[in-house]
């Protein structure tokens, strides 16, 4: 298995994309490559700082551009041919050049440049229309993928059901739940709300026997344990995502300023609880966010990735390999309805 790893992606790149990359290396057997790009002149620096230039699963993939955070996707990738992004996708992507293809490619860069570098170069699955990016949310009741949370903010109704597939195959193979309940984020439960968007999904899933719909959710139902999968378009995904990273950060501060505050001495005893809590909801557990439906294995990390981040993002990366989950969603939608195509509809809406 070849892994490849944008060193300059991320708000601490390239230090500590590097150093999870190299934290990983016991994670490797002798067969498997750590394809590292980047600046050469920092890769080796850091190699040889470890004692690993001659480690022969390490492997230096040079480029001269670095794609920044704030960029425009389609433009970087045009005006940027030589960027750590690119390259990526191209060794994702590059199946006919022999040895020099990657399995599983890995960046917390640009975010729209990753999709963008990634659907030209890697392609997509058979059957899929358009690929979605699903993310786990720790939750009380057990995890919760969300898909998409980015990669497709105007989605049409097929693509979201295409979604409720491939994240329902990701659910199972890699969180081990046996059958997912997939549901769609509504504005209410009720099935006379939401728009004609999310209307026509709910209409072409509840007609699918092959998927285990199980109906609306609304934003506060995704951590009441309802669903496994919720799925939405890329822009709603994004904004629940970050609000609940947000939130998650907020209400740690408060509980632990509080109680400081009452009892600095009871503080002192809680500490232990709240860390315990805080690791089992740490998003840097889960390391990065798979781009379903790419013909290959793009995973997306947060751009505030830290070390163990990318280390858990390799290990979560071979686990997908080893467990087919390519091979289980091009199955999944093989199997499921021919995808429909509607005339949109002009009427909007219901209020909340």
């Amino acid at each position: 298995m070849r892994i490849a790893v944008d060193v300059m992606g991320g708000d601490h790149a390239p230090d500590a994309i590097l150093t999870g990359s190299l934290d990983a290396i016991g994670l490797l057997s002798e067969s498997d490559r750590l394809v590292l790009i980047g600046d050469g002149a920092v890769i080796r620096e850091e190699l040889e700082e470890r004692g690993l230039t001659q480690d022969p699963r390490i492997e230096v993939e040079a480029t001269t551009q670095v794609i920044g955070m704030d960029e425009s996707p389609v433009l970087a990738i045009r005006n940027k041919p030589d960027s750590s992004i690119v390259r990526m996708g191209e060794l994702g992507g590059s199946r006919k050049s022999g040895e020099r293809h990657c399995e599983v490619v890995i960046s917390a860069g640009n975010t729209g440049a990753c999709v963008a570098a990634a659907q030209m170069a890697m392609r997509r699955l058979p059957g899929v229309n358009r690929p979605g990016i699903a993310v786990t949310i720790p939750t009380f009741y057990g995890p919760v993928i969300i898909c998409d949370v980015g990669a497709n903010p105007e989605p049409k109704p097929h693509h979201l059901h295409q979604y409720g597939h491939m994240a329902g195959v990701y659910a199972s193979k890699i969180i081990g739940i046996e059958k997912p309940r997939i549901a769609l984020l509504n504005i209410g439960s009720e099935e006379a709300k939401g728009s004609p968007l999310v209307k026509e999904t709910a209409k072409q899933m509840r007609k699918d026997p092959t998927i285990n719909y199980v109906g609306f959710v609304e934003g506060r139902d995704l951590f009441d344990g309802k669903a496994d999968v919720v799925v939405t378009e890329g822009f709603t995904g994004n904004v629940v995502l970050k609000l609940a990273e947000g939130l998650a950060a907020g209400l740690f501060k408060t509980i632990a300023h509080e109680i400081f505050e009452i009892d600095p001495e009871l503080a002192m005893k809680f500490e232990p609880v709240v860390k315990s809590i805080y690791a089992k909801h740490d998003y840097h557990e889960y390391g990065g966010a798979p781009l379903l439906g790419a013909n290959g294995i793009c995973v997306i990390c947060h751009g505030s990735s830290e070390a163990r981040t990318i280390k858990a993002a390799i290990r979560n990366a071979i686990k997908y390999v080893k467990l087919g989950v390519n091979d289980g969603i091009v199955t999944a939608l093989a199997n499921a309805p021919a995808p429909e195509e509607p005339v949109a509809s002009k009427t909007g809406g219901d209020a909340a």
